[in-house]
């Protein structure tokens, strides 16, 4: 009988534990759920990230190596990716924050949860582009070195690597006369331009500004603009002086990080923003408003995905160019250019020759003069930024760059990607690599003095 009790009193002990356990259990279930909610936007930003940037550089650049084109971050040893394409997919152990990228032949790659459709990409003939088939510079010295340093051949190999450098290509007089590639890149590998496509996104409007499709003055750029969004124009899309509140910082819930990683109408979200300031007043740097102006842009042409090729990368015959969309077909017009480095100095040359190609003009007489001009603001976050493009004299008179001649303006994207053009030297430099950590201005600022100098 004792026992009995004994056992009983177990039992019950044993069943309160389990309660206990239970209890504890779910509580420890939802605190993680809690978290995980909380923190799933950047989660979903890190997936996101190494979905598209693992898609577009295995299927789009031809490369093995993802992985040495993921930034510093915690959370990148975590990361997991399979796939290749179809779709390509990023996650956290347990399939957490699950994103895919899905490659489309000319377009890239796009995260969506579903294959997105996209419709079918334009051929572009590479017969118009001079820079496509031309031969390999001869030999020079002295610009060989001017080269050289912008690899780092100068400095120690730790230093070397994280300067970055993979690929620099120089136009002098519409030739080319200089290039030289990182181990594992060469003439024909793509490599991503990030915000040097917002220069380019210049170039494209200005082709439809040519064609008449559009006008810088045009307004009520979307039908649910009913309020004082109504008044924003296509230049202030281009200028950032579009008032609409935007937080360019890669951070948890900022509109940059949203954008391009967990909306997929990213025109759409950026127009649902609200008015921060007045219309032409303050000037904001804003990847938003650079995509929201393609999503007009495609609206307007109604050639949707394919506007980018049928308008600008066709004619110059760029044909490593592929400009990403998101999942509702609007390229990403500020950030998602890839191309060769030749195929960059092919743009820097158009925009040099103020629109000019194979005896055909492309931009309106004064599209580029206009694009270097910067407007009064109340504001700027960026001096020195016209459409798309800055320039070496700022505001206050000073020089960006004094080593520099006061004419050159340039494109510049993330981790040091640069476009430079310089009109009285009649010279284009490019500089393409990944340096998310050192400073490679200073590098690239002395390769074009130093190329300016080698060429006499």
């Amino acid at each position: 009988m004792a026992q009995h009790a004994a056992t009983l009193a177990l039992v019950r002990i044993l069943r309160r534990v389990i309660v206990v356990v239970a209890v504890l259990a779910l509580v420890l279930i939802a605190a993680f759920a809690g978290v995980y909610l909380w923190q799933q936007p950047i989660l979903l930003t890190a997936t996101g990230y190494a979905a598209h940037n693992a898609c577009a550089v295995g299927e789009v650049a031809g490369r093995d190596d993802p992985a040495t084109d993921l930034p510093p971050n915690p959370l990148v040893p975590y990361l997991q990716v399979s796939g290749a394409g179809d779709p390509t997919t990023g996650s956290l152990p347990g399939n957490l924050a699950t994103q895919h990228g899905w490659y489309a032949e000319g377009f890239g790659c796009t995260l969506a949860n579903e294959r997105p459709e996209l419709g079918a990409a334009s051929a572009i003939d590479a017969g118009a582009n001079p820079f496509t088939g031309a031969p390999t510079p001869a030999p020079d010295p002295a610009l060989d070195a001017a080269v050289g340093q912008a690899f780092g051949d100068d400095l120690s190999d730790a230093d070397a690597a994280a300067l970055g450098t993979r690929g620099v290509v120089v136009v002098k007089n519409g030739e080319l006369v200089a290039e030289r590639y990182a181990d594992g890149f060469d003439a024909e590998t793509p490599q991503l331009g990030w915000s040097m496509s917002k220069s380019v996104t210049d170039l494209l409007a200005g082709v439809l500004v040519q064609q008449g499709v559009v006008s810088l003055d045009d307004d009520h750029l979307r039908p649910e603009w009913t309020d004082e969004r109504a008044n924003i124009t296509v230049e202030q899309l281009l200028r950032m002086t579009s008032g609409l509140e935007w937080d360019e910082t890669y951070d948890l819930g900022t509109p940059i990080t949203r954008m391009l990683y967990l909306e997929p109408d990213m025109g759409a979200y950026v127009a649902s923003l609200p008015l921060a300031h007045e219309p032409g007043t303050v000037q904001l740097y804003s990847s938003g408003s650079t995509t929201l102006l393609c999503s007009v842009l495609a609206e307007r042409t109604g050639l949707g995905t394919d506007l980018p090729r049928q308008a600008l990368l066709g004619p110059l015959g760029l044909t490593s160019a592929i400009l990403e969309p998101d999942a509702a077909g609007t390229a990403v017009c500020s950030s998602y250019l890839w191309a060769t480095p030749r195929d960059w100095a092919a743009i820097g040359q158009f925009a040099l020759q103020n629109g000019e190609w194979n005896g055909e003009q492309l931009l309106p007489e004064d599209w580029m003069a206009r694009s270097l001009t910067v407007v009064d603001v109340d504001e700027t976050d960026d001096p020195g930024y016209g459409m798309g493009w800055r320039v070496n004299v700022l505001p206050d008179g000073s020089l960006r760059w004094p080593d520099l001649p006061e004419d050159t303006y340039y494109a510049s994207g993330h981790d040091g990607q640069k476009v430079i053009v310089v009109p009285s030297e009649d010279l284009v430099v490019v500089r393409l690599g990944f340096t998310p950590e050192a400073d490679e201005e200073p590098s690239v600022v002395r390769l074009v003095a130093d190329a300016i100098a080698a060429l006499g």
